[in-house]
């Protein structure tokens, strides 16, 4: 079928008023065809249509009016502003239109004719509206207006361009060329969904009718949105090769790996377990992302499928970010499986070259059963004989590419994606829509609760005196300050500044170091390892502790200016503590100075749950500053709001998946459209196979 020229075809100088120096002006607001303009959506609507009399009129109000013009007149303040005032008059009531400053605007009105007002009603010894905006009303009625007497659309408009032009273009757009908009969604998709036609969206999105009639056409056009989105996760997954590993599950493994450890698994770690049992017994490579709240229990849920991996003679690998958590990994895993007879082995940058080399030989021979470590791991010299599983922990800190090496490192091995940064199940289906998803909320039982704090430099002393009170009690404690060097333009307090002070005064006669990113790997291993091992009492660091540090003896951080940092930040520099028996506390320190920062410490006192914290940063950056773009490879949508509209999402996602289920490589004649939208949206970033 070949589609009609619509107007995305078109450039937006042909439309009428337009021409090619205005069509600069639009392109800065990223409007380059017709069609762009159907999509370029007002930022808010305002309600022209009711007309309030003007003896009807409160101070406060946002209305319509319409009267008579009784006076114009126009003078100058001793300021020497240029004051324009314009009587509106009707049922023995009057209210005045004010002007500063714009000497054109009394030659517009004429007394004895109709003009309507809209705006803010205020009371200075009489009613007036300041910079209202205005129609002159021809004849007996008010005729067909843009700007009045309905619900008006507002847009963000660049300079040199005003809402009324806008206005006369997109309607002098949806008179020339709507008519010929294609409509991408299926006929039995909008039957389903009860969605109404691309025509009375783009209609009513611009000049709704009624409010009803602007939320149908916005729930359209999320959907429209959303359905593409969702089509590019179904064309991924279906696009994944069907033929992996199948991984015998040998009769009892389950209990002889809950026998390993000395705690119960929590319910969620058992169904994540099985759910990944099942992925690798399917023969079909297993793609699934596991999402752990802090102490959660992810790194448990991982080891049963290097077990399960190991078990059928593959090799695993788990790949972390920093040497730091690689090590901890390390640590854990050789602790619960060099018992069984595994060879696990470590491989980061910090190791001694012939150690790493020995390691590497032992890799490509099949002799180390499972491998941790870093970005080492995907150096072209480092190759596995047989591997079966690749664990990627926090999986969000590497790219598309770093990933996808790690996974080349075997034929079609399965892989485990792993986050302590909860995401909300909304972005997550937007993002890693083509992956399985997993949820642990439930915490393991032994972990004590957090308590946390916001307090104010003034409580500066008192704080000290608590973190002293708990390391005589034999706790240790953190201190995490923002940077690492102070600088003559920032008054921000520095981790080597502080460590210096900090152990010379305040905590004297305590065993206190310090971590930072710039140290070399083997200083910051051993000081954490001395940390570890309760030989140092206080550390001094930066956000490198955010990540995977497991110490069940701190009970105490402390957050310099906390307000410089980000909820999941805050969440993962919390979940650092509270990992053993003994309370804990989280003391955040600063100033807050904005509305949002203010609101991230209130939720961070206030809630501690590490999905409800996600959903609420989410709502506070929106999704392209919560994660970004990069790792998803996916542009930021333009209108759909995934927390708000989040019901329509998952339509569109089973509408998606089925329609793809039904014709993987969209060559069905109705899906065409669907096809060339994906490539000219998405810009090429994911390919629709032609065969």
């Amino acid at each position: 079928m070949q589609a009609k020229k619509s107007g995305k075809d078109i450039p937006i100088r042909y439309i009428k008023g337009v021409g090619p120096r205005k069509a600069e002006l639009f392109e800065k607001l990223g409007v380059g065809t017709v069609s762009d303009l159907f999509y370029y959506l007002p930022r808010r609507y305002e309600d022209r249509s009711a007309i309030v009399p003007i003896s009807g009129l409160k101070p406060g109000d946002t209305a319509a009016v319409i009267g008579k013009v009784l006076k114009v007149n126009s003078f100058r303040a001793r300021t020497g502003t240029l004051i324009t005032e314009v009587a509106l008059g009707g049922d023995s009531r009057r209210v005045f239109g004010v002007w500063y400053n714009l000497p054109y605007i009394a030659g517009n009105f004429k007394p004895g004719r109709k003009a309507m007002f809209y705006g803010k009603v205020e009371l200075q010894s009489r009613l007036q509206i300041s910079h209202p905006a205005y129609e002159i009303i021809e004849g007996e009625g008010a005729g067909r207006s843009l700007d009045m007497g309905r619900i008006v659309p507002v847009y963000s408009l660049t300079e040199k361009l005003s809402q009324r032009y806008m206005r006369k273009v997109v309607d002098s757009a949806l008179s020339g060329y709507l008519s010929e908009e294609p409509d991408l969604i299926p006929t039995p998709v909008r039957a389903r969904r009860h969605l109404v036609d691309t025509k009375f969206a783009v209609q009513n999105i611009h000049f709704p009718y009624s409010f009803e009639n602007l939320e149908k056409a916005y729930r359209r056009l999320v959907f429209e949105e959303f359905f593409i989105l969702q089509v590019i996760m179904a064309l991924k997954r279906s696009g994944q090769s069907k033929k992996g590993i199948r991984h015998e599950v040998e009769e009892g493994l389950m209990e002889k790996f809950r026998e390993l450890f000395p705690f119960t698994l929590t319910a969620e770690q058992e169904k994540c377990i099985r759910d990944i049992r099942n992925d690798m017994a399917s023969g079909n490579p297993m793609r699934r992302l596991v999402q752990g709240d802090v102490g959660s229990g992810k790194t448990v849920v991982a080891m049963y499928a290097l077990l399960l991996a190991v078990s059928n003679g593959y090799q695993g690998v788990m790949m972390a970010p920093t040497e730091i958590l690689a090590r901890q990994h390390y640590v854990t895993v050789s602790k619960f499986f060099m018992p069984l007879g595994l060879n696990v082995r470590l491989l980061v940058s910090g190791m001694d070259r012939r150690d790493a080399e020995r390691i590497s030989g032992e890799i490509s021979s099949g002799d180390a059963d499972i491998v941790i470590g870093t970005h080492s791991l995907i150096q072209e010299g480092v190759g596995f004989r047989r591997l079966g599983l690749a664990v990627i922990d926090e999986q969000h800190k590497f790219g598309v590419e770093q990933r996808k090496l790690l996974r080349a490192k075997g034929s079609e091995p399965d892989t485990l994606f792993m986050t302590a940064t909860p995401i909300p199940r909304s972005l997550a289906l937007t993002v890693y829509g083509d992956m399985d998803l997993s949820m642990l909320r439930e915490k393991p039982s032994g972990r004590s609760e957090v308590t946390t704090y916001c307090v104010a430099e003034d409580k500066r002393r008192a704080v000290y005196t608590f973190i002293r009170e708990e390391l005589d009690s034999g706790r240790q404690a953190f201190i995490v300050y923002p940077r690492v060097k102070a600088t003559s333009s920032s008054e921000l307090k520095a981790a080597e500044d502080m460590y210096e002070r900090l152990r010379e005064k305040e905590f004297a006669g305590y065993r206190v170091a310090m971590v930072h990113g710039r140290m070399k790997p083997a200083d910051k291993d051993g000081i954490m390892r001395r940390f570890r091992e309760k030989k140092i009492d206080l550390l001094i660091a930066t956000t490198v502790i955010e990540v995977g540090v497991d110490i069940p003896n701190v009970t105490v951080l402390l957050v310099e200016h906390a307000e410089r940092y980000g909820l999941s930040q805050l969440h993962q520099l919390r979940g650092r503590i509270g990992r053993g028996k003994y309370p804990s506390y989280c003391i955040l320190m600063g100033s807050a100075g904005t509305e949002a920062a203010e609101e991230r410490l209130r939720t961070m006192a206030d809630t501690h749950d590490g999905f409800e914290i996600a959903e609420k940063d989410l709502d506070i950056r929106g999704p392209g500053e919560f994660l970004g773009t990069r790792q998803s490879g996916l542009p930021e949508l333009r209108f759909g709001n995934i927390l708000k509209d989040f019901s329509i999402m998952e339509e569109a996602r089973d509408e998606a998946f089925r329609l793809v289920e039904e014709d993987p490589a969209l060559k069905d004649e109705h899906h065409i459209l669907i096809k060339q939208a994906i490539s000219s949206r998405f810009r090429g970033k994911l390919k629709v196979k032609d065969e």
